[in-house]
Protein backbone atom coordinates (compact mmCIF):
# COMPACT_ATOMS: atom_id res chain seq x y z
CA UNK A 1 0.00 0.00 0.00
CA UNK A 2 2.73 2.51 1.02
CA UNK A 3 6.41 2.12 0.14
CA UNK A 4 8.87 4.63 1.63
CA UNK A 5 12.27 4.09 0.02
CA UNK A 6 15.47 5.83 1.18
CA UNK A 7 13.80 9.19 1.90
CA UNK A 8 16.07 12.10 2.85
CA UNK A 9 14.98 15.69 3.42
CA UNK A 10 16.71 18.95 4.25
CA UNK A 11 15.57 22.36 5.51
CA UNK A 12 18.37 24.43 4.02
CA UNK A 13 21.61 22.94 5.40
CA UNK A 14 19.79 21.00 8.17
CA UNK A 15 18.96 17.38 7.39
CA UNK A 16 15.69 16.35 9.05
CA UNK A 17 15.27 12.88 7.47
CA UNK A 18 18.11 10.52 6.60
CA UNK A 19 17.66 7.45 4.40
CA UNK A 20 14.25 6.44 5.81
CA UNK A 21 12.73 3.21 4.48
CA UNK A 22 9.49 1.52 5.55
CA UNK A 23 6.82 -0.60 3.89
CA UNK A 24 3.17 -0.58 4.94
CA UNK A 25 0.91 -3.39 3.75
CA UNK A 26 -2.83 -3.04 3.27
CA UNK A 27 -4.50 -3.26 6.68
CA UNK A 28 -1.32 -2.51 8.65
CA UNK A 29 -1.52 -0.20 11.65
CA UNK A 30 1.94 1.30 12.06
CA UNK A 31 2.69 3.48 15.07
CA UNK A 32 5.59 5.92 14.60
CA UNK A 33 7.14 6.98 17.89
CA UNK A 34 10.28 8.64 19.17
CA UNK A 35 11.47 11.75 21.01
CA UNK A 36 10.45 15.25 19.99
CA UNK A 37 12.34 16.49 16.95
CA UNK A 38 13.10 13.01 15.65
CA UNK A 39 11.35 13.57 12.30
CA UNK A 40 8.13 11.64 12.94
CA UNK A 41 5.68 14.31 11.75
CA UNK A 42 7.90 15.26 8.83
CA UNK A 43 8.04 11.64 7.67
CA UNK A 44 4.29 11.10 7.82
CA UNK A 45 3.69 14.35 5.89
CA UNK A 46 5.96 13.21 3.06
CA UNK A 47 3.55 10.32 2.40
CA UNK A 48 0.90 12.62 0.91
CA UNK A 49 3.25 15.29 -0.37
CA UNK A 50 2.59 17.88 2.33
CA UNK A 51 6.35 17.88 2.92
CA UNK A 52 8.53 17.64 -0.20
CA UNK A 53 11.67 15.50 -0.03
CA UNK A 54 14.92 15.75 -1.91
CA UNK A 55 16.02 12.11 -2.17
CA UNK A 56 14.26 8.76 -2.40
CA UNK A 57 10.84 7.61 -3.55
CA UNK A 58 7.43 7.13 -1.98
CA UNK A 59 4.77 4.99 -3.67
CA UNK A 60 1.15 5.05 -2.48
CA UNK A 61 -0.89 2.26 -4.07
CA UNK A 62 1.52 2.41 -7.02
CA UNK A 63 1.52 6.21 -7.44
CA UNK A 64 4.84 8.03 -6.99
CA UNK A 65 4.32 10.93 -4.57
CA UNK A 66 7.37 12.91 -5.69
CA UNK A 67 7.09 12.40 -9.45
CA UNK A 68 6.67 15.68 -11.41
CA UNK A 69 3.47 14.54 -13.13
CA UNK A 70 1.66 13.30 -10.01
CA UNK A 71 -1.65 15.00 -9.26
CA UNK A 72 -1.11 15.66 -5.54
CA UNK A 73 -4.63 17.00 -4.77
CA UNK A 74 -6.08 13.82 -6.27
CA UNK A 75 -3.61 11.68 -4.32
CA UNK A 76 -4.41 13.50 -1.07
CA UNK A 77 -8.11 12.89 -1.62
CA UNK A 78 -7.31 9.16 -1.31
CA UNK A 79 -5.23 9.48 1.89
CA UNK A 80 -7.05 10.81 4.95
CA UNK A 81 -4.99 13.13 7.16
CA UNK A 82 -5.80 14.04 10.76
CA UNK A 83 -3.65 16.78 12.35
CA UNK A 84 -2.80 17.75 15.93
CA UNK A 85 -4.96 20.87 15.87
CA UNK A 86 -8.04 19.59 14.02
CA UNK A 87 -7.75 22.06 11.06
CA UNK A 88 -11.53 22.53 10.82
CA UNK A 89 -12.91 25.63 9.07
CA UNK A 90 -14.14 27.80 11.98
CA UNK A 91 -16.68 29.73 9.87
CA UNK A 92 -18.41 26.57 8.61
CA UNK A 93 -20.83 24.32 10.45
CA UNK A 94 -19.83 20.76 11.23
CA UNK A 95 -21.96 19.53 8.32
CA UNK A 96 -20.37 21.98 5.88
CA UNK A 97 -16.89 21.00 7.10
CA UNK A 98 -17.78 17.43 6.18
CA UNK A 99 -19.18 18.19 2.73
CA UNK A 100 -16.90 20.91 1.30
CA UNK A 101 -14.03 18.70 0.07
CA UNK A 102 -16.40 16.00 -1.15
CA UNK A 103 -18.12 18.56 -3.41
CA UNK A 104 -15.02 20.47 -4.51
CA UNK A 105 -12.56 17.58 -4.92
CA UNK A 106 -14.67 14.48 -5.58
CA UNK A 107 -17.44 16.25 -7.51
CA UNK A 108 -20.27 14.85 -5.41
CA UNK A 109 -23.62 16.59 -5.29
CA UNK A 110 -24.53 18.36 -2.07
CA UNK A 111 -27.09 15.64 -1.33
CA UNK A 112 -24.52 12.85 -1.82
CA UNK A 113 -21.94 14.71 0.26
CA UNK A 114 -24.45 15.33 3.06
CA UNK A 115 -25.46 11.68 3.15
CA UNK A 116 -21.86 10.51 3.23
CA UNK A 117 -20.75 13.11 5.76
CA UNK A 118 -23.59 12.45 8.18
CA UNK A 119 -22.99 8.71 7.95
CA UNK A 120 -19.47 9.18 9.29
CA UNK A 121 -20.51 11.85 11.77
CA UNK A 122 -22.86 9.22 13.20
CA UNK A 123 -19.97 6.73 13.08
CA UNK A 124 -17.95 8.94 15.47
CA UNK A 125 -20.98 9.56 17.69
CA UNK A 126 -21.64 13.23 16.86
CA UNK A 127 -24.68 13.26 14.59
CA UNK A 128 -26.53 15.58 16.98
CA UNK A 129 -23.77 18.21 16.59
CA UNK A 130 -24.10 18.64 12.81
CA UNK A 131 -25.40 22.24 12.94
CA UNK A 132 -22.86 23.51 15.47
CA UNK A 133 -19.66 25.38 14.65
CA UNK A 134 -16.22 24.05 15.70
CA UNK A 135 -15.85 26.61 18.51
CA UNK A 136 -19.00 25.17 20.12
CA UNK A 137 -17.41 21.71 20.43
CA UNK A 138 -14.84 20.30 22.83
CA UNK A 139 -11.37 19.46 21.54
CA UNK A 140 -12.19 15.76 21.51
CA UNK A 141 -15.37 16.38 19.55
CA UNK A 142 -13.52 18.56 17.02
CA UNK A 143 -10.94 15.82 16.46
CA UNK A 144 -13.70 13.26 15.93
CA UNK A 145 -15.29 15.59 13.35
CA UNK A 146 -11.89 15.82 11.64
CA UNK A 147 -11.73 12.01 11.49
CA UNK A 148 -15.26 11.84 10.08
CA UNK A 149 -14.32 14.45 7.45
CA UNK A 150 -11.35 12.36 6.35
CA UNK A 151 -13.40 9.14 6.24
CA UNK A 152 -16.10 10.78 4.11
CA UNK A 153 -13.54 11.04 1.28
CA UNK A 154 -13.36 7.19 1.14
CA UNK A 155 -9.59 7.03 1.78
CA UNK A 156 -7.46 3.97 1.09
CA UNK A 157 -5.30 4.84 4.12
CA UNK A 158 -5.34 7.24 7.08
CA UNK A 159 -2.46 9.31 8.46
CA UNK A 160 -2.65 10.60 12.04
CA UNK A 161 -0.13 13.22 13.22
CA UNK A 162 -0.24 13.18 17.04
CA UNK A 163 -4.06 13.31 17.01
CA UNK A 164 -4.40 13.48 20.81
CA UNK A 165 -1.52 15.80 21.74
CA UNK A 166 -3.69 18.95 21.84
CA UNK A 167 -6.42 17.32 23.95
CA UNK A 168 -7.15 17.41 27.65
CA UNK A 169 -6.53 13.98 29.24
CA UNK A 170 -10.22 13.16 29.65
CA UNK A 171 -10.84 13.72 25.93
CA UNK A 172 -8.07 11.47 24.67
CA UNK A 173 -9.90 8.17 25.00
CA UNK A 174 -12.92 9.29 22.97
CA UNK A 175 -10.61 9.91 20.00
CA UNK A 176 -8.54 6.76 20.55
CA UNK A 177 -11.74 4.68 20.73
CA UNK A 178 -12.69 5.84 17.24
CA UNK A 179 -9.19 4.98 15.97
CA UNK A 180 -9.34 1.53 17.60
CA UNK A 181 -12.62 0.93 15.78
CA UNK A 182 -11.10 1.94 12.44
CA UNK A 183 -8.17 -0.39 12.96
CA UNK A 184 -10.59 -3.21 13.79
CA UNK A 185 -12.35 -2.60 10.48
CA UNK A 186 -9.09 -3.07 8.57
CA UNK A 187 -8.19 0.55 7.76
CA UNK A 188 -4.53 1.02 6.80
CA UNK A 189 -3.15 3.55 9.29
CA UNK A 190 0.09 5.39 10.04
CA UNK A 191 -0.09 7.00 13.47
CA UNK A 192 2.45 9.37 15.03
CA UNK A 193 1.70 9.19 18.75
CA UNK A 194 3.09 8.97 22.27
CA UNK A 195 0.07 6.90 23.37
CA UNK A 196 1.84 3.64 24.03
CA UNK A 197 -1.33 2.03 25.36
CA UNK A 198 -2.90 2.56 21.94
CA UNK A 199 0.22 1.16 20.28
CA UNK A 200 0.13 -1.96 22.44
CA UNK A 201 -3.57 -2.50 21.78
CA UNK A 202 -3.91 -1.71 18.09
CA UNK A 203 -0.59 -1.51 16.20
CA UNK A 204 0.87 -4.50 14.45
CA UNK A 205 4.15 -2.64 13.77
CA UNK A 206 6.15 0.05 15.55
CA UNK A 207 8.58 2.41 13.85
CA UNK A 208 10.98 4.10 16.28
CA UNK A 209 12.77 7.25 15.09
CA UNK A 210 15.61 9.30 16.51
CA UNK A 211 17.64 12.09 14.92
CA UNK A 212 15.76 11.88 11.62
CA UNK A 213 16.52 8.18 11.18
CA UNK A 214 14.44 5.03 11.53
CA UNK A 215 16.24 3.23 14.34
CA UNK A 216 13.84 0.27 14.62
CA UNK A 217 11.00 -1.18 12.56
CA UNK A 218 9.61 -4.10 14.54
CA UNK A 219 6.48 -6.13 15.14
CA UNK A 220 4.64 -4.57 18.07
CA UNK A 221 5.17 -7.43 20.52
CA UNK A 222 8.90 -7.62 19.79
CA UNK A 223 9.33 -3.87 20.20
CA UNK A 224 7.68 -3.74 23.61
CA UNK A 225 9.23 -6.98 24.87
CA UNK A 226 12.83 -6.33 23.80
CA UNK A 227 13.75 -3.23 21.79
CA UNK A 228 16.95 -3.84 19.83
CA UNK A 229 18.51 -0.40 20.37
CA UNK A 230 19.61 1.22 23.61
CA UNK A 231 17.91 4.45 22.49
CA UNK A 232 14.53 2.72 22.13
CA UNK A 233 14.94 1.08 25.54
CA UNK A 234 15.62 4.48 27.12
CA UNK A 235 12.62 6.01 25.37
CA UNK A 236 10.24 3.25 26.44
CA UNK A 237 11.46 3.29 30.03
CA UNK A 238 10.87 7.04 30.22
CA UNK A 239 7.52 7.23 28.46
CA UNK A 240 5.89 4.14 30.00
CA UNK A 241 6.87 4.97 33.58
Amino acid sequence: MIDINNISKWYGPFQVLTDCTAHVARGDVMVICGPSGSGKSTLIKTVNGLEPFQQGEILVDGTSVGAPGTNLPQLRSRIGMVFQNFELFPHLSVRDNLTLAQIRVLGRTREEANERGLKYLDRVGLLAQQDKFPAQLSGGQQQRVAIARALAMDPIAMLFDEPTSALDPEMINEVLDVMVGLAGEGMTMLVVTHEMGFARKVANRVLFMDGGRIVEDSPKDAFFAAPRSERAREFLARIIH
